[in-house]
């Protein structure tokens, strides 16, 4: 059973009144199914100077993927989101506690955590008032790494009717937020000491219906789908299963990371 912190009442409150951009909800169970996960790579290079590892905070946890990872090297991990429908997907482990709580405003105590994450979602908070928090609740020297991926490749042929849905058909209906994702979030502030950078490549091979139940995990999707009543992958549908025909198909997601160290 999944650990969530009382009262549950109070949380959820604070979650509909501090987090308005929850993107999420209603696809939760297709999120947790069609989304990737992160390379190894990535999490030794995030762990490499972290000790000790007492106490980790996943921030924006979703599904709870990278809580689930932390939760082999730390003694405890603490995952928050805004969604209570994410949580409800993410897998128990007896070292994880998982609660409703906004990313710029938790119930954690001062100087309580070692690491702290946010993986494909610090684009959509207040970033200084998330900044300000982390430097509340992490120890001092602790670290701080934010990550996220970019629009997939697949080939030739599919790149550029991927490209044309995402930035024109699909573009009235993301957010503004989204767009940091383009340049690495070149323009959030990251007011940490000893900055350091990484990029990676997560390959997956997929079908083509599978590739399209991704689509839908797109908050941009889910948007246009209340508004119109439709779902806008049909659109492409057609397309995309003829170009990409019944085999596999390799679907590369380029990963930026950087990661930095909170002083005090």
């Amino acid at each position: 059973m999944i650990t969530l912190a009382a009262p549950q009442e109070f949380l959820l409150f604070l979650a509909v009144a501090m987090a308005p951009l929850d993107r999420f909800s209603a696809q939760a169970a297709r999120y947790a199914r069609y989304r990737i996960n992160y390379p190894q790579e990535l999490y030794t290079e995030l762990l490499a100077d972290v000790e000790p590892r007492h106490r980790a905070w996943d921030c924006a946890t979703g599904n709870g993927q990278v809580a689930d990872v932390l939760a082999r090297y730390f003694t405890h991990v603490d995952a928050t989101d805004s969604s209570a429908a994410q949580l409800a997907e993410a897998a128990a482990q007896p070292n994880i506690t998982y609660q409703v709580a906004a990313a710029e405003h938790t119930p954690f105590a001062d100087a309580s955590f070692d690491l702290i994450t946010v993986g494909q979602a610090v684009h959509w908070f207040d970033f200084n008032d998330f900044n300000t928090e982390v430097q509340r609740v992490a120890q001092p020297g602790a670290t701080i790494a934010e990550w996220g991926y970019q629009l997939a490749r697949i080939n030739d042929d599919l790149d550029p009717l991927l490209v044309h849905f995402y930035a024109h058909t699909m573009r009235p209906y993301w957010d503004e937020n989204r767009w940091h994702i383009d340049d690495q979030y070149a323009r959030i502030p990251f007011p940490f000491a000893q900055v350091r950078y990484h990029t990676y490549q997560v390959r997956r091979r997929w079908t083509a219906e599978w590739f399209l139940e991704y689509l839908r995990t797109w908050s941009s999707v889910g948007r246009y789908e209340r508004q119109h009543g439709t779902d806008p992958v049909l659109l492409i549908e057609p397309a995309v299963l003829d170009m990409w025909g019944t085999e596999e198909r390799e679907v590369t997601f380029p990963v930026f990371l950087r990661r930095g160290t909170v002083q005090k």
